[in-house]
């Protein structure tokens, strides 16, 4: 009995840590494409007007690092969940 219980809880305890890993993966795959979806965007916006480059730069620049943040907490918080 006390056996099984263990097991049980080992084995949640795998599958928590995989799920955790997954999340990781999935996350930081959709940053990537959330970034490359910004860097085509802006790339056209200036081919289509090269007079405000500067500003399209400066608003893919913030952008893109909000999208990196975001993507940066969730990896950091999936990998807490496989430690803790």
């Amino acid at each position: 009995m006390l056996l099984s219980v263990i097991l049980q809880a080992a084995a949640g305890a795998a599958l928590g840590k995989f799920g955790a890993s997954i999340g990781a993966a999935i996350t930081a795959i959709g940053a990537g494409l959330g970034l490359g979806t910004i860097g085509k965007s802006a790339m056209e916006a200036i081919a289509r007007q090269p007079e405000a480059a500067g500003d399209i730069r400066s608003s893919m620049i913030i952008i893109g690092g909000l999208v990196e943040g975001v993507g940066l907490f969730a990896v950091i918080v999936c990998f807490l969940a496989i430690v803790l």
